[in-house]
C-alpha cells in the first residue's frame, strides 16, 4: 500500500520541515505545498489578505492532484488543510486513504518561527486568521497529532510509530 500523507497546520508549525524529513525517512517524494498555490493566492497572502474558501479550492485541488500523481510510490505533501471541509475535499479527490499529520505549537512559538523566516510570502499578521480558521480534527478523522516543539527526530518517531501501528 502506498502512503499519501498530508502534513497540515497553520503557518510556522513546521509542515515543510517535518514533511520533508518524513518523506526522506519513508523513501518517498515530498511535495512542498507552498509551490502549489496559484499566483493570485500568493500575492493575496503576501499583501496580508487572508485566503477565503473560494481562494483555497484550486490550491486544495492542486494538493490532491499531487497526491494522485504520486499514488504509485506514495508521497508527503505540506498543506494547511485548516478546516474539516478542506480535509474532506482532499479525501474526496485523492482518496480516503490519505493520512494527516498535525504538528501543534503555541501561538508564541509560531510567532517566533514566522518572524525568523526570511523571504516567505506569509506574513505574521495572518497567523491570527489561520488560528481562527483551524478546525481541530476530531477522533473520527484519526489525524496523527504531534507536539511541534519536540525535536524533529522525536516528531518523526511519533509519526512513524503511529503509521506502523496502522499497517502492522
Amino acid at each position: 500500500m502506498s502512503l499519501g500523507i498530508v502534513v497540515m497546520g497553520v503557518s510556522g508549525c513546521g509542515k515543510s520541515t517535518l514533511g520533508a524529513a518524513l518523506a526522506d525517512a519513508l523513501g518517498i517524494p515530498f511535495v512542498e505545498g507552498d509551490g502549489l498555490h496559484p499566483p493570485a493566492n500568493v500575492a493575496k497572502m503576501a499583501a496580508g489578505i487572508p485566503l477565503n474558501d473560494e481562494d483555497r479550492r484550486p490550491f486544495l485541488d492542486n494538493v490532491a492532484d499531487a497526491l494522485i500523481a504520486n499514488r504509485a510510490a506514495g508521497c508527503v505533501v505540506s498543506c494547511s488543510a485548516l478546516k474539516r471541509g478542506y480535509r474532506d475535499r482532499l479525501r474526496a479527490r485523492a482518496g480516503a486513504d490519505i493520512r494527516f499529520v498535525l504538528p501543534l505549537l503555541s501561538k508564541d512559538s509560531l510567532v517566533l518561527r514566522m518572524s525568523a523566516r526570511e523571504g516567505h510570502f506569509m506574513p505574521v499578521q495572518l497567523l491570527d486568521s489561520q488560528l481562527a480558521t483551524l478546525e481541530m480534527p476530531d477522533e473520527e478523522e484519526a489525524v496523527i497529532v504531534v507536539p511541534g516543539d519536540l525535536p524533529l527526530d522525536a516528531q518523526l518517531a511519533a509519526v512513524r510509530g503511529a503509521l506502523s501501528g496502522e499497517t502492522a
